[in-house]
């Protein structure tokens, strides 16, 4: 703390990305696999069905056996030639350190994107759906140099981003379902090695996505509140539109293969034994075809912390019965024997879970022979870290950057007019930190202030702080370096002691001195500063925004291997900012609303003031979708290419009135005719007013002419990411389903119409369109 570094020479900050390390990496060994040359047994006959396969195998264990498969180290079969396995991988934002996966071979690092938060403010599917491609091909690469035990990784994280105290909402794609779900789908898609959309090959997996946690988890520890016994009070209508949606659009669009069930109960039941959920919704409903995982020890937490069974062998014959399949720790293995002797279990309960395992190894091609001579055998270690993985890692910091204040023209810095440069504060020059958490050991790691010296010789350093908590603190030390310099970056926030897994806030402002720290800085300084925030989730700086002495704000999340690089890029106008915020920004005051409120409508009657962009009646400190450009971009809709349907006329459809006097009618009852002539194209010509080239997200939402009726204030419906040079214009077309993004839930979660008006809208232009039946 209050250690001062003066500049040395240093490489340009796009030589410092070209020194990749390189990693020539002899095979530590053969993979894991089954089903040798020799082999004549049906599970490895690969001209079968994988079912068939699966239950032929499962067919041969012994129940011991068949025990000992259901915990998440499952121990080989060494008579029928099946390997061990571990099915807790991790790669929530690149390959990660993990009981499956082992980088402390030949092969010691993997390409480290950006904390999903930050990713998912480029608002862009492509850049996520090569992401997941990028992860899925280095994933691979480890297995076949022999340094991992399993290909199952337990990501993504896709529940919304309720409050913004959630010490994990930094692994999520936001506060909105609509664009979870597309997160959701479009990286599962690229993990297991699909095209970005149409047909999904479901025998065939480069590697399998899992999507977590199902569902309404979002807490960890408030108040003495845990996530371990914490049970949620949800309403039909809340899981309807906001939990469960990212769940079923990873299912449906994104063809996962494996669900994660959650520690919390809903409504009394804990995830991972409810059949309704499990079984009848995922299985059921959604066609879900895949394998459950228990999160860790949640099972065991059933019983010992939760109650909720009786016994062990009871929290066994919970979750089997409900349709999960696999363990997360040894409860299962341990009480599982037990469990069937006392008749509490059944041999095709079992048999069940065993079959949907295998099959998913089998889909992996682990019952293939050498998986080095199959499809993906290919892919080596010389995959890992190659320089357009690294490329793409910059690129995803580059781009969900979002520039929060920009007064005066305080950026872009001009690289020959700043002649020195202070750098100041705890988040400034600290490379664990740009990682966020669930990572592993990235290929490069460049600080910020290590790629500011690529632009400004006369650099300084000094950390202001003991860490983010900045509970011990030099500002006399900062203040001095401030008014010695010709500029002054701060980089404040958070870290993974405030937020992280297990650890939700208690406040939202800048923790500890933080804000003293930046107010007498921004004092001594000769100009205006630049406040650069690193954290996942939202802070209030109204003290920042509304102080003229900070020129501007930048948030960038936890920017990940190339965070550092990608910062400077943006402060010295090499790359134009174009991220928004996936999330609302709220003031201080909101820890007033308990954390353990599941409810997303406000209710006046009480001042409870509702949840996220869709609901919330309250003042922000920054907006959902909300960031600056150092370009400006109009947007209005393009009469010739939007051609809304008749919204009138739909026969046989039976109305219904709510109490406040609204006539809306079921969407399923309309069926999928009905609904696939209403879908209609929305043109929107956006043009880039210069003076920057610059990527520029395209949101599309849909207003209802009020809030009544548990309606939002306004729905995401549609969103594109176009890079378009200074004064260029482009056409973005949205296809726009009124069955889909007009539809609203009901009480009992029901989807309907209403009938009346309905705007579609993009930035300031909207158009109205009357159902009518």
């Amino acid at each position: 703390m209050g250690r001062r570094t003066h500049a040395v020479p240093a490489a340009t900050a796009a030589a410092l990305l070209l020194a990749v390390l390189h990693l020539h990496a002899a095979v530590a060994a053969d993979p894991p696999f089954s089903c040798g040359a020799a082999s004549a047994a049906p599970y490895c006959d690969r001209k079968l069905p994988i079912e068939r396969r699966a239950a032929d195998l499962v067919s041969k264990l012994s129940l011991e056996e068949k025990i000992s498969q259901l915990g998440d180290e499952s121990p080989a079969v060494a008579r029928l030639g099946v390997p061990a396995y571990k099915w807790w991988s991790e790669a929530l934002h690149g390959v990660a350190w993990s009981k499956g996966m082992h980088l402390d071979g030949p092969l010691r690092a993997a390409t480290s994107f950006p904390q999903v938060i930050l990713t998912a403010a480029s608002f862009n599917p492509h850049l996520w759906y090569r992401i997941g491609q990028v992860i899925g091909t280095e994933a691979r690469g480890v297995y076949n140099n022999g340094q991992a035990e399993g290909l199952t990784f337990w990501a993504p994280n896709i529940n919304v981003f309720r409050d913004p105290r959630w010490g994990r909402g930094q692994e999520t794609p936001g506060e909105d379902p609509t664009m979870t779900g597309k997160y959701a789908a479009v990286f599962v898609r690229g993990v297991q090695g699909y095209a970005i959309s149409g047909a999904i090959n479901s025998s065939d997996l480069e590697a399998s996505a899992c999507c977590k946690h199902f569902t309404a988890y979002d807490l960890e520890n408030w108040k003495g509140v845990t996530r371990f016994a914490f049970d949620a009070k949800v309403t039909e209508q809340d899981l309807a539109d906001t939990y469960n949606p990212p769940f079923k659009s990873c299912v449906e669009d994104g063809g996962a293969s494996g669900i994660m069930c959650s520690y919390n109960r809903v409504n009394g039941v804990p995830t991972c034994a409810d059949h309704n959920l499990l079984s009848k919704t995922a299985r059921g409903d959604w066609s879900f075809n895949g394998y459950i995982t228990s999160d860790c020890d949640a099972v065991a937490i059933i019983h010992d912390v939760q109650g909720y069974a009786k016994a062990p062998e009871d929290a066994v014959a919970d979750v089997l019965k409900a349709g999960m399949d696999v363990n997360c720790g040894g409860y299962i293995q341990t009480h599982g024997v037990s469990a069937y002797q006392q008749g509490k279990i059944t041999g095709e309960d079992i048999d069940r879970a065993l079959r949907n395992l295998f099959a998913i190894r089998m889909r992996l091609g682990l019952f293939n022979g050498n998986p080095k001579y199959n499809r993906y055998g290919n892919i080596g270690a010389d995959q890992v870290c190659k320089k357009e993985h690294q490329d793409l890692a910059l690129q995803a910091a580059q781009d969900g950057i979002v520039l929060l204040k920009n007064d005066a023209g305080a950026l872009p810095l001009s690289k020959s007019k700043v002649s020195s440069v202070a750098v100041i504060g705890p988040n400034g020059n600290n490379a664990s930190l740009l990682l966020g958490n669930y990572f592993g050991p990235p290929c490069i790691s460049v600080t910020p202030f290590q790629a500011l010296q690529g632009y400004v010789k006369d650099a300084t350093f000094v950390q202001g702080c003991n860490a983010a908590v900045c509970n011990v603190s030099n500002i006399g030390e900062a203040v001095h370096a401030a008014s010695s310099a010709d500029y002054v970056v701060l980089f404040m926030g958070l870290d993974q002691n405030q937020e992280r897994e297990e650890v939700d806030r208690l406040e939202l402002g800048l923790p500890g001195m933080q804000e003293s720290l930046v107010n007498k800085v921004a004092d001594a300084a000769k100009k205006p500063v630049i406040l650069v925030l690193l954290c996942g989730g939202p802070v209030d700086v109204t003290f920042a925004k509304n102080n003229p002495k900070i020129g501007a704000i930048v948030w960038a999340g936890y920017p990940g291997q190339a965070g550092g690089i990608a910062i400077a890029q943006v402060l010295f106008g090499e790359h134009n900012p174009g991220g928004r915020l996936p999330v609302t920004w709220y003031p201080k005051e909101f820890t007033a609303v308990p954390m353990t409120d599941m409810r997303m409508r406000a209710d006046p009657s009480t001042g409870y003031p509702g949840r996220t962009y869709r609901f919330y009646k309250g003042k922000t400190v920054y907006n959902f979708g909300y960031g600056l450009s150092y370009s400006k971009y109009s947007h209005r809709f393009a009469s010739e290419g939007t051609k809304p349907p008749s919204m009138s006329g739909i026969e046989g459809l039976k109305a219904t009135a709510s109490a406040a006097g609204t006539v809306s009618y079921d969407v399923e009852e309309m069926g999928a005719e009905a609904c696939d002539r209403l879908r209609f194209p929305a043109v929107v010509r956006v043009q880039n007013h210069g003076p920057m080239d610059g990527r520029h997200p395209v949101l599309l939402f849909l207003r209802w002419p009020n809030a009544t009726d548990g309606r939002p204030a306004s729905q995401l419906i549609g969103f594109q990411s176009v890079h378009l040079r200074a004064d260029e214009a482009a056409h973005v077309e949205f296809e726009v389903s009124p069955c889909k993004h007009f539809s609203r839930a009901a009480e009992d979660g029901r989807k309907v119409i209403d009938q009346g008006s309905h705007f579609v809208k993009v930035g300031d232009d909207e158009f109205e369109l009357s159902f009518m039946a």
